[in-house]
């Protein structure tokens, strides 16, 4: 059963988004990767934020660029903790994503982590930091990973 939901909301994002996917796989987090858009398809993206607890998520890493509703959006519908991932899909290279993700109104809030390849990876750990608080085993994955970045 997955921890961790990754919601990217198109197809094209997948590249964008396997930093993350990489270190989560490394950490040995079980995650799911889902295909959702807060403007073509609305009603998956509430049906599955409403239902993300039930199927045992914890925290929630939504990607997207240019406007990025897609973080709000979730977190609208869920009291999970969502990380948002601003991507650099539009001509202004994820500047205006990071904006959308970061001004999120009071009663809605989504952690926001950096543009592009490192704010996915830093999206991975920070869940792994969340998802620590609560299981051993990614707590000391976690542990083992920052312990080879000091040694680096």
């Amino acid at each position: 059963m997955p921890l961790l939901g990754i919601v990217i909301g198109s197809k094209n994002d997948e590249p964008l988004i396997q930093p993350a996917l990489d270190i989560l796989q490394q950490l040995n987090i079980k995650y799911e990767l889902s295909i959702l858009s807060a403007h073509r398809n609305p009603d998956k993206v509430r049906e599955y934020a409403s239902k993300a607890k039930e199927k045992g998520i914890e925290v929630i890493i939504a990607a997207a660029g240019a406007a990025a509703h897609l973080p709000g959006v979730l977190a609208s519908w869920t009291t999970l903790p969502v990380i948002g991932v601003p991507l650099p899909t539009s001509e202004l290279k994820g500047i205006d994503s990071l904006y959308s993700i970061v001004q999120m109104p009071a009663g809605v809030p989504v952690a926001c982590v950096g543009i592009g390849t490192p704010g996915a990876k830093n999206a991975a750990l920070l869940s792994a930091q969340i998802l620590g608080t609560k299981h051993k085993e990614i707590k000391d994955n976690y542990e083992k990973y920052k312990q080879k970045l000091a040694e680096a």
